[in-house]
């Protein structure tokens, strides 16, 4: 039986993907973009595909926008806009730190709660957060975004808690590094604010982490386990994809308790 989604952040990558699978499969889905431009480019491919997604601009950070999720009922809210930056936190320009925090998790949950109250009135529902193999690990020069998802997975675990009662239902997806370009894009902002003759980190060092982004996974198999996961009504709390992401995080959270300063 096809649900009603909704999920912020559709405009490009994995949540326009998403939005497209989900609609393939017979969901009704209502899709969010920051942009104008990026509405007309997902309505237009939903056009050629012979799909009926609803499209609307939203803006997460922008009162009036936030506004329009008011006129909407879902089944499923899939909480997925969320931007990136790169740098190494002793260093990283205060308001790019900000930014970030204001995007991903103030804006995030404000559109949770808009979520939230919808679905306690009637009784039903489920959240989806999207999160990221960094909300469990922390990598140098990727401190800020994982700090964000860290938040998230904080605010997805109680929330679950605070929720189950209403007959609400909370999750998390914690995806790899796919090459949606995301990653990327978040890779090329600190050049515009790095410099050479007055930080102490070394360029090479930013360098050489960069590396571990030649070797993405393709979007496609996540995308495929996204529409399989959004929908459905039993699942694990947390869906770490690839298997690959799901060994690194636990393995990762067990040396913490191992390890000394």
């Amino acid at each position: 039986m096809g649900k009603t989604i909704f999920i912020t952040g559709a405009g490009t990558g994995l949540g326009r993907g998403a939005a497209i699978g989900l609609a393939k499969n017979g969901h009704s889905v209502i899709a969010t973009t920051e942009l104008t431009s990026q509405k007309t480019d997902l309505l237009r491919e939903a056009n050629d595909l012979g799909l009926n997604i609803e499209v609307i601009k939203v803006d997460i950070t922008n009162p009036l926008d936030l506004e329009q999720m008011e006129k909407y009922d879902f089944d499923v809210f899939v909480a997925n806009a969320a931007i990136n930056e790169r740098g190494p936190l002793g260093e990283m320009p205060m308001d790019r730190f900000r930014a970030l925090f204001e995007v991903n998790i103030f804006a995030t949950l404000e559109t949770v709660q808009i979520a939230a109250r919808k679905m306690v009135e009637k009784g039903s529902g489920k959240i989806v957060f999207m999160s990221s193999i960094s909300g469990i690990l922390a990598a140098p020069y990727n401190g800020a975004y994982a700090a964000t998802k860290h938040a998230i997975e904080a605010i997805a675990h109680t929330l679950k808690l605070e929720l189950q009662g209403f007959g609400v239902k909370v999750a998390t997806i914690n995806p790899g590094a796919f090459k949606t370009g995301f990653n990327d894009r978040a890779a090329e902002e600190l050049w515009k604010w790095y410099d050479a003759g007055k930080c102490f980190t070394k360029k090479e060092d930013i360098k050489k982490a960069e590396d571990g982004l030649k070797n993405q996974y393709d979007p496609e198999v996540l995308i495929a386990k996204m529409v399989e996961i959004i929908p459905a009504d039993q699942h694990k709390f947390r869906t770490a994809y690839p298997q690959q992401t799901e060994k690194q995080m636990k393995q990762e959270e067990q040396k913490w308790w191992e390890m000394d300063i």
